[in-house]
């Protein structure tokens, strides 16, 4: 006689990471710290088939951006499990840093993805200071502490200075993007900071095809699967203690890619 328990095979299981948002550049931003617990979770919990990546991010930190990838990719590791991104409107910059975690990476027809380079932005309020008759005083221990300080005027060797530190970051997401795509990686022009649109992103190697999380998953794993959501809740407390600045800053980074 059959043992009845093994004529119920549970249904296999995907545990999904939802990574939506400006990394690591505000209170309510996507950080290694913050998304930690989560992912240890998803790789943990429920003995996963695979872990699935949903992906909506303009970009932010390089070094949270890091920080988040390498760790799914120890876990990946340590679990043996395969890991999928699925990209909704927008993997760039440091939002495509993390789809590179997974060993295959999916997208719309619309997505945007790319933006392989690093910016740094800011202001001048030197003018503004001098028209109100206020005077600033900085006293420091070390030349470079004042470095781009935005209310005294540009110096050519703060911006050579800055311009090696961003040339060191665009290498290092740059080892990134060929370590983790390899052969896949096609045609010109692919880290200068340029963007491509769902079909040309395939074409150039940085996504392995076009495909929605559900569909892709199902013909991979069964119509049986199922999916269990891991991802930051956001209280109301959270939402409304973000500050201004924080909130003018993230939506610059969205409004790059038309968002």
């Amino acid at each position: 006689m059959k043992n009845p328990l093994k004529m119920f095979k549970p249904s296999p299981k995907v545990a999904v990471i939802r990574l939506k948002g400006a990394i690591g550049t505000g209170r309510n931003s996507l950080t290694d710290a913050t998304l930690a617990p989560l992912i240890e979770k998803a790789f943990a919990k429920g003995k996963p088939k695979a872990v699935a990546l949903q992906i909506n991010s303009p970009g932010g930190s390089p070094t949270q951006s890091a920080l988040i990838a390498a760790r799914i990719r120890r876990l990946a590791a340590e679990k043996d499990l395969p890991v999928f991104a699925f990209v909704e409107d927008v993997a760039a910059s440091g939002g495509y840093w993390l789809a590179t975690a997974a060993d295959e990476i999916f997208a719309d027809d619309n997505s945007i993805l790319g933006s392989i380079g690093v910016i740094s932005g800011g202001f001048g309020f030197h003018e503004l200071i001098k028209t109100h008759g206020i005077e600033r005083r900085v006293h420091t221990a070390g030349e470079s502490k004042s470095m781009m300080d935005p209310f005294k005027p540009e110096k050519k060797e703060d911006v050579e200075r800055l311009e090696k530190v961003l040339a060191q970051i665009h290498q290092n997401f740059i080892a990134q993007v060929k370590g983790r795509r390899g052969d896949k990686l096609k045609g010109e022009d692919l880290f200068t900071g340029e963007i491509w649109i769902g079909q040309a992103a395939v074409e150039n190697g940085l996504i392995d095809g076009i495909g929605h999380m559900v569909p892709v998953l199902k013909a991979r794993y069964g119509d049986k699967v199922q999916f269990k959501t891991y991802g930051p809740k956001k209280g109301l407390l959270s939402r409304f203690g973000a500050t201004i600045l924080a909130q003018i800053e993230e939506r610059s980074l969205w409004a790059r890619f038309g968002l």
